[in-house]
């Protein structure tokens, strides 16, 4: 049958694909447009597969937050130049509303789906990374403007929002890697310890000392250490005079978790 220009504007408007490539799909499933755009997305998933040793460097975080849960998303993508474009940001958005639906467990079928949708389309690698849901009294987001990095933090019912949010801000540029020294493994001391024995016998004006000396030294450092990877000991970073634990409240902060692409 004879495919009108009409059927080629409407499959290029649904899919976005040039309109040699729409004519000749349509052409080939007899202006069926349902086929037409089955055969557009197989085709787009041969050339996503062929993409997929491509880096993906770039890409884009969202977090939604309703009630008591909290939706975390991130696909990464090839170029900046579209993690940036307002497809993507689309794209983003619909994922959230697939793990919305369909729950924490369908990372797999969100793949499928971004494949299905939007790999022809954009002409990318683009792989789901975040994918996952938090229950809490308290959900604060932060999302850093270039939507690369982020931050949730949850609390105990009765904190002050606001200053979660703050709180979560705080986490994308601190980076914490505890949320109070009391979580900081023996190991972990000790494996610090080590590597600052190692750095002193290896300093000229200290390695000549006995290893009793350096370790009581190294002892009284540790307490430095606990607070600069603990969220609750550091400096807040909006206001250094004080600690986060005395803005947000010490018992207040359940847990956080950071993201970035």
């Amino acid at each position: 049958m004879a495919i009108t220009a009409a059927q080629i504007k409407e499959l290029r408007e649904i899919t976005g694909i040039g309109m040699m490539e729409c004519k000749k799909a349509l052409e080939e499933t007899n202006g069926d447009m349902d086929q037409a755009i089955e055969l557009l997305r197989k085709r787009g998933l041969a050339k996503a597969a062929k993409k997929a040793d491509r880096e993906t460097f770039e890409g884009g975080l969202r977090i939604v937050v309703e009630g008591n849960k909290a939706y975390v998303v991130s696909v990464s993508c090839e170029t900046d130049f579209l993690a940036n474009s307002d497809r993507f940001k689309t794209m983003l958005a619909d994922v959230v509303e697939f793990l919305k639906n369909n729950g924490a467990d369908s990372k797999e079928a969100a793949q499928e789906f971004i494949n299905k949708n939007y790999a022809l389309e954009m002409g990318e690698n683009l792989q789901v990374s975040h994918y996952e849901i938090f229950e809490g009294d308290v959900l604060a987001p932060y999302v850093h403007s270039n939507s690369k990095l982020a931050a949730l933090v949850i609390a105990k019912a009765g904190t002050d929002v606001e200053k979660a949010k703050q709180v979560a801000m705080h986490v994308t540029a601190a980076n914490p890697e505890y949320l109070s020294a009391d979580d900081i493994s023996e190991e972990v001391v000790a494996k610090e310890k080590n590597i600052q024995l190692e750095i002193m016998k290896n300093d000229p004006k200290m390695g000549n000392k006995p290893d009793d000396v350096l370790l009581k030294i190294i002892e009284g450092k540790m307490g430095k250490f606990k607070s600069e990877i603990s969220l609750l000991e550091q400096d807040f970073v909006i206001d250094p005079s004080v600690k986060v634990k005395n803005f947000i409240g010490e018992n207040n902060i359940v847990s956080f978790k950071r993201f970035s692409i």
